[in-house]
């Protein structure tokens, strides 16, 4: 954890994720995601728990994340393929490809809202947001009153750790000056 004034930052890895891709309106893709997690087919823009500390999160109208453990994301991705059957869907670990972070701190909200378009002062908890992070693209959903987390691609994982880093030094308050 990167302690930086305003809020720490904190990489969580290792962390499992499967994209779900296809018809989420699907009643034989939802039921696979049911039966593989435990969590029904989030909501627009929303998050839905599901067991064993499993999320789905909306993504867009064709595509789910499913965070879960890393150990775990390959079987489940194989499940999802397997029980979709004849539904258009398909389900990837993409665990590698993805990083996640946490932002925790009183001037959390604030420190995101330096870098993504986004009011985060007023993002409910259980909301998703996809978004950018100065150039890069990102989704950030609120945990808590104080805490965030981010995803963007593992790419330019450094690079926005960063600007998060960056963006939570003592100093840069909003409106300090």
């Amino acid at each position: 954890m990167a302690e930086a004034g305003l809020a720490q930052i904190r990489r969580i890895t290792p962390q499992g994720m499967v994209t779900l891709r296809g018809d989420l309106g699907d009643p034989g893709v939802g039921a696979a995601l049911v039966s593989a997690t435990g969590a029904a087919m989030p909501a627009r823009r929303a998050l839905a728990a599901g067991r064993d500390g499993i999320a789905a999160a909306w993504m867009a109208p064709d595509e789910a994340l499913l965070l879960v453990a890393q150990d775990r994301a390959a079987a489940i991705a194989a499940q999802l393929e397997a029980e979709a059957g004849a539904s258009f869907a398909t389900a990837v670990n993409v665990s590698d490809a993805r990083a996640l972070f946490e932002i925790e701190g009183r001037e959390a909200a604030a420190v995101l809202a330096k870098l993504c378009p986004v009011d985060t002062a007023r993002l409910p908890a259980g909301e998703l947001r996809r978004t950018r992070c100065a150039q890069v693209a990102a989704a950030i959903w609120r945990t808590g009153p104080q805490t965030f987390r981010l995803i963007c691609f593992r790419s330019v994982a450094a690079y926005v750790e960063g600007l998060l880093i960056t963006a939570a030094r003592s100093g840069g308050e909003v409106g300090r000056f």
